[in-house]
Parts: structure tokens; C-alpha cells; sequence
């Protein structure tokens, strides 16, 4: 195959990447210097460009000794499926844009400026940059048209806040306003699928290519270190066969890998409509020129207020109800897209984004959220309003009042205690502020709480978000049925200590939580692998109820327990011994290979996960504390009342060892009850214990139940 010039390999480039051209020429120059400094699919895109002669890259030059590609571009990558270089003559499809504005170029070319009119330095424009300067003059030939639309976005970013939460929350990244964006522009092509197709010439007449699939172009503006700027355009390939979770990690992917210079061949070819954003440098509506290949090409603007309410105060804004808003503007080929289509397709953008459709009812969903976005509704502000203003506050401070009720009760209904994401999100309109006749528009205005958190008003916002963290985070807490208002009060205390304004643990408690977690895991996959088929009821699975026990004693040790009796059926007791009553694997492995401890004589006969254990742990803070684990022969939980005794007698031998009262001595012993989730529910010796300690002849002064 012979060889190209570097004006064809230009031209070549230019025509099938684009706006990506001088991105390709840096590759190619890269590829001419060193062949192995690129990947396998641009090496083998690039042989073919150059006629075949992989070998002898390095050592192509241009005239004048310069390189062909042009400068040589460092920390980028990018990509597109093999572009066939047959000349133009033999394909039979071809797009119609030309160089309608080629003699008038040539006349300036050629036609010398006077020297007088040069105030600076006259740079020569060369290579892809020539290219894509005819391409943008010639695409003045095709007949665009432009259509606009001001969207609010105050729904949009309230919703975006709740997903970005819990997303945060979760590990899961992060939810931008464009990809929202995005993802609404690629719903709307689900009902105006004309906009995804492309106008060519086939055998000389016109025709219109109607495209299945979506190829949705980002654009990308990176950085490079001389300080100068490039914009990529890779896409996204079918992101309407993807659910929104699939969608936002494709976008990610496709935006870190332009960021680290590794996009391939594929990640350019095929883009069926873009999507740029001007607006992220303040542009508050733009009109991109229409890439080749593509019939229509989205941009957003800034996202502000109004420019007349630019210069009031967030308190005013907010009683006047005013949103931020957006400018989108779609710019289309007039010969296949008509400006109706256009002005329908933003309107169907505009709807989604402000929650019709179910557009974001199906994105919670997607994401797991556990409770109903936010809805687009009328600002219903009472000083806005004809009527009596006075009663109309009163009433939406006493639905506020009612909604932090309803969060107290139900709040726990939607808490995410559902690792697995297994279970159904199930909706409960009495956590719905529109229950209350509270909107999107009342998140910032202030309201009285009742005491909330030790506040005695706040704005909406902040009222939704303490309940959340309070009642609808990873612990599910349920407590207004119980009877004693002191009880709920001092509940309602430790829910604020722990869950609205936690401390952060220290590193150290943090270190011991995993060394606890490994040594839980490493004990069962131990016997799992040394002793494979003997019967040991194994914590796998559980393995976290021995860092929360270990916890759990240094916490009670702090608080002046003294002895800490447990009781637990079968599962998991091999594990406990090991691991919180501490120094019991010898023996347990001695009973695991048949033998008998020769310290342990009555082990035999006994089976080794009906022991019973006693031991000492000495906290952190040097507090000693008695550890007992009861012994359990039944696969029952028969265990409960007897490990309920057993603390009862503590506290009377530590009340006449005193000589107090048992009031004084009660916290001195803390049972445990460890309870199978099955067996908490079923069996019936669970509910007796639970309601025998209520008696005062049986009380312990509580227990710790862990299911």
C-alpha cells in the first residue's frame, strides 16, 4: 500500500475523528517515534493509515525533517473502531458538507496582508487544525437551525442532594448535573427517536439514516501541562439499554479514562448525538457547531438565578419561591430535524427533570434510595396568598411538628439495615412532607421544632436531614411505644449522641473492630479447612457479632460492670470462646482431633459447642471484668432464663458482700442473650424471659439482646 502525504493523513484524520483530530495527530506521532508507545488497537489503525509499514513508523518524517503527526502530545489516549481510508471515489455513501468557502480561503491565502495592519506574530495554521478550520467553514453550508429552553432546576438539585447522600453514603460516587442531565436527554430519545438519525447521500439522492442504537458523545475539556486546553468527544455506547446505576458508571469510566489518557479506538467511533456543557464556565446558553455524522448536538448553560434576582439574599429567595434555572439549546440539521421535533424533544427534557414521567421515581429505585424523591408542586406561600396569612403559617408549623412525629414512630420503616439491597423499597406516605402540605419550596424557609436536636427552629432542610440520620440510617431504632417517658427521653438522648451528632472512633478502637473481624474469619475458615466435615454450627456469615461483643465489654467496663454473663444456643459459640472469652482454641481443637485436654479431663463425653467458658478481660482503660459463657446442652434457646439467674444471684452476692441496696449493685453484672433471628420470634421461652424481667422478684435491670 503506498505511502500517504502528511496532507492526505491530516485530511484523513480530520474527516473521521473530528473535533478529536488533533488528539489522533499527537497519537500518531507517538506511534511514528515509537510503535510501542501506543496500544494494540490505535497500532494497528495506524499501520493501516500509513500503508502497512509498522516497522519503518519510527523513521517517517515529513518534509523539511518535521515530524508528519505535528507536535508530539504526552498523557492522552483515545479511540475509535478501524476507519476504512479507501479513496472517497470508490464509497458509495458519503456525507454532503463541503468546502462551500474553499476559493474564498484561497483568495485570502493567497492575497498577502498588508505589513502596517500586523500587530503581532502571524502563526500559520497546519495540519488538523487547517482541517478542522475548512470543516467549520464548510459546515456553514448545512442548514441548522437552533432551539432554546429555560428549564428550573430546583427539583433537580434537591433530588440530586437526597442521591448523592446516599450514594456517599454507600461508597458509590457521585451523581453530577449532567449526568442527570444526560441521563433525561437519553430518556427523551425514547420518545423522539428521529433525532438519533443522520443525513447522508446514497447513490446521489438524499436519505436519511434511522439508527437503533445510541451512541450518546460527552465532551470532555482536559488540561494539558503547558497550560493549553483540548476538547475530547468519546461516547458512551447504548446508554438506552442501561439503567441509571449502569449509565452513571459508564460515564465515570469514560471521563477517568480521558483524564488518564488511556480512551480507545472504539470509545470515538459511532457517536450518534453529543453533549456539551458550556455552562461550567459560566456560558449561559451556547450554539455548538454540528459534528459530522450527527443530526443534533445538546449544550447546557450556567446554572443561576434569574439575572434581576442575582444580587438578593438566600432568605429572600427563598420566600419568593425562586429556582435556579438552566438554559438547554439543541442544534439540529434542518433537513431531517424540524424545529418542532426539536422544541417537543426539549420539552420532554424539561419534564423529566421536573419529576414527571417517573423519571425520578425510577431512579431511586434503581440506586435503592429507601424513600420517595421529592416532587415539582406550586409555592403555596402564605404571605403570597390571599386569606388569613397568620392561621396558614400556623397550620405548616403544626404539620412540621406532625412530620417530625411521624419520622419519631415510622422513621425506622426505611432504614437501610438491608446490606443486601434483597428487600423491596416500600413507600410510606407518613414520611412524605406532601402528606403535610409541605413542597420542595419550604426546605428553606424556617419552621419551629419542638426541641429537635436541641434546636428550637430550623429550616426544613435541616429538620429532614437530622430525622434521617436519626432514624432512617444503617440502625433502625423504635421506641415511642414504650410506656416510661424517662426511658424515651433517655433514648432519645443517645439517638442524638450517636446518630445526629456522632464522634468519629479513633483509629485504635477502629484497628481493634478489624483485628477482631480477621480473627472471627480466619477461626472458621481454619476448622472449615482442617477439620472439613465435622459438625461445628459455624458464625460464617455473622462474623461481626465478635467485634460487637468486644465492644461491647470494653464499653460496660468503662461504665463499671464488673461480670458480663452470656448466652447463646449452638451457632457461633465455638467462635466466642475462642475470641472473646479468650484462650480456649487448644482445647477446642484437642475435642476437633478426637483427644481429651489433659487439663480438661471432664470434656469427655461432652460435646464442644455445649461448653460452657469462664474468664477474665482486662479493658483498654485497665478495668478487669469477669466474663461467663453459659453452658448450653439444648438446641434451644432454654439458655435465656438461666443466664437471667445467674446474673440475679450475682447482684445478690454483690449487694450482701456490700451491704446495700440492690439498686446501688445492679449494674454491676449485665446479661447477654444472643438470639437467633428465627428463634427471637418462635420460640416461646423468649417471650417468658422478656417478660419476667419486667417482675420485680426476677429483674436484672436490663439485658442486651443481640439477634
Amino acid at each position: 500500500m503506498e505511502q500517504r502525504s502528511t496532507t492526505d493523513l491530516s485530511e484523513l484524520i480530520a474527516e473521521n475523528f473530528g473535533a478529536n483530530a488533533t488528539y489522533v495527530e499527537g497519537l500518531l506521532g507517538r506511534f511514528r517515534s515509537n510503535p510501542e508507545l501506543v496500544d494494540e488497537s490505535w497500532g494497528a489503525y495506524f499501520t493501516e493509515l500509513l500503508g502497512g509499514d509498522r516497522a519503518g513508523a519510527a523513521a517517517d518524517t515529513s518534509e523539511n525533517g518535521r515530524s508528519a503527526s505535528g507536535p508530539l502530545v504526552t498523557g492522552e489516549t483515545t479511540a475509535e473502531p478501524s476507519v476504512k481510508t479507501a479513496p472517497r471515489a470508490e464509497a458509495k455513501v458519503q456525507t454532503t458538507a463541503t468546502s462551500a468557502l474553499a476559493p474564498a480561503l484561497e483568495r485570502v491565502s493567497t492575497t498577502p496582508a498588508p505589513s502596517a495592519q500586523r500587530d503581532g506574530e502571524v502563526v500559520a495554521i497546519r495540519g488538523a487544525a487547517l482541517k478542522i478550520v475548512e470543516n467549520m467553514e464548510a459546515s456553514l453550508s448545512v442548514p441548522t437551525a437552533t432551539s432554546q429552553r429555560r428549564i428550573p432546576v430546583k427539583l433537580l438539585g434537591e433530588n440530586r442532594r437526597i442521591i448523592n447522600k446516599y450514594l456517599a453514603e454507600n461508597d458509590r460516587g457521585k451523581a453530577s448535573y449532567t449526568h442527570l442531565i444526560a441521563w433525561a436527554i437519553v430518556r427523551a430519545l425514547e420518545e423522539y427517536p428521529q433525532l438519533n438519525d443522520a443525513y447522508e447521500v446514497v447513490d446521489g439522492k438524499p436519505a436519511r439514516l434511522r439508527r437503533e442504537g445510541v451512541n450518546l458523545g460527552v465532551a470532555i475539556d482536559l488540561e494539558k501541562k503547558d497550560g493549553t486546553r483540548s476538547l475530547l468527544v468519546p461516547n458512551i455506547k447504548n446508554p438506552n439499554k442501561q439503567r441509571f446505576s449502569e449509565f452513571l458508571q459508564a460515564y465515570d469510566s469514560v471521563v477517568k479514562r480521558a483524564r488518564e489518557g488511556k480512551l480507545q479506538l472504539a470509545d470515538f467511533q459511532g457517536t450518534t448525538i453529543s453533549l456539551t456543557n458550556p455552562g461550567t464556565i459560566g456560558t449561559v446558553a451556547s450554539t455548538p457547531r454540528l459534528m459530522t455524522g450527527q443530526s443534533v448536538i445538546i449544550a447546557t448553560g450556567a446554572i443561576e438565578y434569574p439575572a434581576e434576582y442575582q444580587a438578593m439574599a438566600p432568605e429572600a429567595l427563598s420566600q419568593l419561591g425562586i429556582s435556579q434555572a438552566i438554559t438547554i439549546s439543541s442544534t439540529y440539521d434542518h433537513r431531517i430535524i424540524q424545529g418542532a421535533e426539536s422544541g417537543a424533544f426539549l420539552a420532554m427534557v424539561h419534564e423529566l427533570l421536573t419529576g414527571q414521567h417517573q423519571f425520578y421515581d425510577e431512579i431511586f429505585s434503581d440506586v435503592g434510595i429507601p424513600y420517595s424523591p421529592l416532587r415539582w408542586s406550586l409555592d403555596r406561600n402564605p404571605f403570597f396568598t390571599p386569606g388569613d396569612h397568620a392561621r396558614e403559617q400556623t397550620i405548616k408549623e403544626a404539620s412540621v411538628i406532625e412530620l417530625i412525629n411521624a419520622y419519631r414512630v415510622r422513621g425506622h420503616l426505611i432504614a437501610d439495615v438491608d446490606p443486601l439491597h434483597a428487600m423491596p423499597v416500600l413507600y410510606h406516605p407518613e414520611l412524605d412532607i406532601e402528606t403535610y402540605g409541605l413542597t420542595i419550596w419550604d426546605l428553606d424557609r424556617v419552621f419551629i421544632t419542638g426541641g429537635l436536636a436541641g434546636t428550637e427552629s430550623a429550616t426544613l432542610r435541616e429538620i429532614l436531614d437530622i430525622l434521617q440520620r436519626a432514624y432512617c440510617g444503617k440502625v433502625a431504632t423504635e421506641y415511642r411505644h414504650i410506656q416510661s417517658k424517662e426511658q424515651k427521653l433517655w433514648i432519645r438522648d443517645q439517638i442524638r449522641k450517636h446518630f445526629v451528632s456522632p464522634e468519629p472512633l479513633p483509629s485504635e478502637i477502629k484497628k481493634q473492630l478489624l483485628w477482631k473481624l480477621i480473627s472471627a474469619e480466619q477461626f472458621e475458615r481454619f476448622l472449615h479447612t482442617k477439620y472439613l466435615g465435622q459438625k461445628r454450627f459455624s458464625l460464617e456469615g455473622c462474623e461481626t457479632i465478635i467485634p460487637l461483643l468486644d465492644r461491647l465489654i470494653e464499653d460496660a467496663g468503662d461504665r463499671g460492670v464488673e461480670d458480663i454473663t452470656l448466652g447463646m444456643a449452638h451457632r457461633g459459640r465455638l467462635n466466642v470462646l475462642a475470641n472473646v472469652i479468650g484462650k480456649f482454641c487448644e482445647r477446642i481443637f484437642t475435642s476437633f482431633e478426637g483427644s481429651i485436654h489433659p487439663s480438661f479431663p471432664a470434656d469427655e463425653g461432652d460435646v464442644k459447642y455445649h461448653q460452657g467458658a469462664v474468664g477474665e478481660r482486662l479493658t483498654a482503660r485497665g478495668r478487669k471484668v469477669s466474663l461467663t459463657l453459659s453452658p448450653n446442652p439444648s438446641h434451644l434457646e432454654a439458655v435465656d432464663p438461666v443466664v437471667e439467674g445467674m446474673v440475679r444471684a450475682k447482684q445478690d452476692v454483690l449487694r450482701d458482700r456490700l451491704g446495700t441496696a440492690r439498686e446501688e449493685v445492679i449494674d454491676k453484672a449485665l446479661p447477654v442473650l444472643l438470639h437467633g433471628d428465627a428463634a427471637f420470634s418462635g420460640q416461646g421461652v423468649v417471650m417468658e424471659t422478656l417478660n419476667l424481667a419486667e417482675l420485680k422478684g426476677y429483674r436484672t435491670g436490663g439485658t442486651i439482646h443481640i439477634i
